[in-house]
């Protein structure tokens, strides 16, 4: 497991009296004003790969005169291997809401490091509460279940091609075998010595679909990325790993029980059911959701999050960026296998009872029985 150049993390950005001066100078020249005036509102919680600020922004003069609340997204110290960048994430959240997708507008982008250091863009700011705001009802919402699909699908709508998507690398001639792929190298030597990975990772070899059609996937799609207001969905946020991948990838991510904010019998992140975020998603998408290709992906939704868990806990172990949130989220590995075992031993009593058996002489043996006894909440 790595953080992409750990030697070049970047510090997180301080907005000094004198850094204030040459941000508002900055955006006085990219507006066309006669003066902007910054409000530092200070930190946004969330966001443990890129560092978040609220801002005012008081533009007097030129074609966005007025007050914007705003939000100033920056490189964070150890930035992750999976993270592409604030370049990169402005010319999907420019596609996303060109696709009609409820991302925050992106506004400016800015790489000279002689105005705050790092790179970082400037959006406008969403309203709304996110994590489990998303999942507080006590009944399934299945409307907003719906409305998630329905973004999905507007994002899926998106194709290599898209204006301002050549900055992103190339679209994968194999989804799966990429994703394969990059979990290995992500993981290092403990794919080797962890049994439950080394296991996870040979299922995915073996079970890995044919590619069919590549789009644009947001990677990490889930409550904690999304804003709801009076109930309604208000923004989707964190696009820092998005890139070209199989449609059904963002469904499994946002299915995968990590993500279901203890509301564990909600199958759709927590806040309703499974075919009310299909239908949603297949009223937008133009495709039908396919339920194998889902289940595989989710496989690999628990695999990627404990590579990231990992690399998060990296951040804090190497000094890139001391934080006893990504200590504590680096120890989430036992949590994350239990997870994948539960999933995968789901996976073949379906396999098995759908018809005759799709495992080879090559395929892995289901996880131990007692395996998925355990509750997750008592993995430390």
């Amino acid at each position: 497991m790595h953080v992409a150049n750990p030697s070049l993390a970047l510090p997180n950005v301080v907005l000094t009296d004198e850094s204030l001066g040459r941000l508002s100078g900055w955006l006085a020249v990219q507006t066309g004003a006669s003066r902007v005036t910054v409000t530092d509102e200070g930190r946004l919680g969330g966001g443990a790969v890129a560092f978040n600020l609220a801002l005012i922004l008081d533009v007097d003069g030129g074609p966005r005169a007025g007050r914007h609340a705003c939000v100033l997204r920056a490189e964070s110290a150890g930035r992750l291997a999976a993270s592409i960048g604030r370049r990169r994430e402005f010319a999907v959240l420019s596609a996303a809401v060109a696709g009609g997708v409820l991302a925050p507008e992106p506004l400016f982008f800015c790489d000279d490091p002689g105005v705050l250091g790092p790179d970082f863009l400037i959006m406008r700011r969403a309203e709304g509460g996110g994590g489990f705001n998303v999942v507080k009802a006590d009944a399934p919402e299945p409307e907003l279940a719906r409305e998630l699909g329905r973004q999905l699908g507007l994002l899926h709508r998106v194709m290599p091609g898209a204006p301002g998507l050549e900055r992103l690398p190339e679209p994968p001639a194999c989804p799966a075998q990429e994703a394969i792929a990059q979990l290995r190298d992500w993981i290092g030597d403990l794919a080797r010595r962890d049994p439950v990975l080394a296991w996870g990772l040979r299922w995915l070899e073996v079970n890995a679909p044919p590619p069919e059609a590549v789009v644009l996937c947001h990677r990490d799609f889930h409550g904690g990325n999304c804003l709801v207001k009076d109930g309604r969905l208000s923004a989707i946020l964190d696009w820092e790993f998005a890139g070209f991948g199989d449609p059904m990838e963002d469904l499994g991510w946002f299915c995968a029980r990590s993500w279901r904010f203890r509301r564990l019998h909600r199958e759709s992140g927590g806040n309703g059911d499974r075919d009310d975020l299909y239908a949603g998603y297949e009223e937008t998408s133009g495709r039908r959701v396919d339920p194998r290709r889902v289940a595989y992906w989710e496989t690999a939704a628990y695999l990627r999050w404990a590579a990231l868990a990992l690399q998060q806990g990296e951040r804090h172990c190497s000094g890139a960026e001391p934080s006893l949130e990504l200590a504590l989220t680096g120890r989430r590995l036992p949590e994350i296998e239990m997870e994948l075992l539960r999933h995968l031993r789901a996976q073949g009593r379906a396999n098995r009872a759908s018809g005759p058996a799709r495992e080879t002489a090559a395929t892995p043996a289901d996880p131990p029985e007692a395996a998925s006894d355990v509750p997750v909440e008592r993995v430390a």
